[in-house]
């Protein structure tokens, strides 16, 4: 069910090298006049869709949204490309919708809607509703750059306030900011060809669950062409390092709360964090979607940049 939106109007601005237009209940970015992502509203929480590198094709999978995409696979239909949602909040998911409780991410406006030079951004009010009473109002941003000929960030940033009382961030890994990658960057699937390295050394599965500033998947786009997707959590960020949701059929999470799940202890409250009503936290995350080889210095460098 497509969300409703309080811009009616259409806005569009164009700068050098990326463009923006904002109509209702989406925001579309262009490079050259290509599009190169989009927030949509189409799904019970928001998400942009597709993903690409300077360049190159979509680096997200593309099911649910596409669903005639070759060797696709259909399991997750929750994982919506470039995403942010929990499995607990208050008692309710808003990561998988499970449970006989409705919950979802409503868009309500967008705003600063702007592009100039090689950057393009805006930000969103939503309101994260648990059968149609507001438990979070958040205020969401969004900042694509071109890093360069080869290398494009896309940065997120959360403000998440407490609207009608306390909120409790349950501890679970069905979290918190998550990409799904396409088909050739998994590390299993018929045509997977990927790795995940973070920035201690470790690689594919002993990613998972661990630490870390950053994590990166790298392997072939559907062309063969070789990318590098890394995704960082901010220093100022709520228990960084944070713990890393990163899955060998494709899933890259960041996710500072699910403590019990990823250090798999007994006690299922160690990652609850509790937001006392109408106070504030945020969030910070980036995206870097890269076309060419893994260069684990390179991603320091950008890792550095962000950091500052």
């Amino acid at each position: 069910m497509r969300t409703l939106t309080l811009l009616f109007s259409i806005v569009s601005v164009a700068s050098a090298q990326l463009s923006i237009k904002s109509e209702e209940g989406t925001v579309t970015i262009f490079s050259k006049g290509e599009m190169i992502t989009q927030y949509r509203t189409d799904s019970k929480v928001p998400y942009l869709y597709p993903m690409s590198a300077p360049g190159g094709t979509n680096l997200s999978r593309h099911w649910p949204m596409k669903t005639d995409v070759a060797g696709e696979d259909t399991d997750h239909p929750h994982h919506r490309s470039f995403w942010l949602s929990h499995g607990a909040v208050n008692g309710f998911d808003f990561w998988a919708w499970t449970g006989k409780k409705d919950a979802r991410i409503i868009h309500k406006s967008s705003s600063d809607v702007k592009a100039e030079g090689n950057t393009a951004s805006f930000t969103v009010k939503l309101a994260w509703q648990g059968d149609q009473k507001t438990i979070l109002e958040e205020t969401r941003s969004y900042q694509i750059e071109e890093i360069d000929a080869d290398t494009r960030a896309v940065d997120i940033s959360s403000t998440l306030k407490a609207a009608n009382g306390d909120v409790i961030f349950g501890d679970t890994k069905e979290g918190f900011c998550a990409f799904r990658v396409d088909r050739s960057l998994r590390l299993k699937g018929p045509t997977a060809k990927g790795g995940i390295v973070d920035n201690k050394g470790r690689k594919n599965n002993d990613c998972w669950g661990k630490k870390s500033a950053y994590v990166t998947f790298h392997g072939p786009d559907d062309q063969g062409k070789p990318t590098v997707i890394t995704m960082m959590d901010h220093p100022q960020n709520l228990r960084h390092e944070t713990w890393w949701h990163a899955r060998d059929y494709g899933l890259l999470a960041a996710n500072p709360f699910g403590i019990h799940d990823f250090e798999a202890k007994k006690d299922k409250t160690l990652g609850n964090y509790t937001l006392k009503d109408q106070e504030t936290v945020t969030f910070r995350y980036r995206l870097v979607l890269h076309r060419g080889e893994l260069d684990e210095k390179k991603i320091e460098s950008w890792w550095k940049a962000f950091a500052q």
